[in-house]
């Protein structure tokens, strides 16, 4: 599989979440044979909890089950550029790469402007650390654009 096919599974993971009444965002994990370990949904409505964020249920999940430090070989992929909360879980547990859809400066544009709470990107907070985590994006922005139309 390539890395669109990878996106577009992520995309399906976002339409679900927002399914289940939470905004669209959603995230996979894939190991190093390919193989779709973890997914997780954005659920901070429905949770009522401000950290429920895709990527960071997902590096929750995969730490917990593989263990922390075990994700250097995996690849996140998630349907919009990761917070800096989101960010900075990635560079805690180690994961080798990433790869986001919906850039930020995108998504606050269709939000219609205003700058999100904490305006700092994934690459810069990951610039920021030893992390030698790889960080490609966007990847098909406008079919990831599309979850927000």
């Amino acid at each position: 599989m390539t890395d669109e096919d990878y996106m577009k599974l992520a995309f399906a993971v976002a339409r679900r979440a927002e399914e289940n009444g939470n905004t669209p965002f959603g995230a996979i994990l894939v190991d190093q044979d390919g193989d779709v370990v973890f997914e997780a949904e954005n659920n901070v409505i429905s949770h009522s909890d401000c950290t429920g964020h895709a990527e960071t249920n997902l590096v929750r999940d995969a730490c917990l089950r593989l263990g922390v430090g075990a994700l250097g070989g995996h690849i996140l992929y998630t349907s919009a550029e990761p917070c800096c909360m989101c960010s900075a879980a990635m560079i805690w547990a180690g994961l080798g790469r990433m790869v986001f859809g919906l850039s930020s400066g995108r998504l606050t544009e269709i939000r219609g402007g205003g700058a999100p709470i904490l305006d700092l990107g994934a690459r810069e907070v990951v610039s920021r650390s030893r992390a030698e985590m790889i960080i490609d994006g966007p990847l098909l922005e406008d079919e990831a654009a599309a979850l927000f139309a």
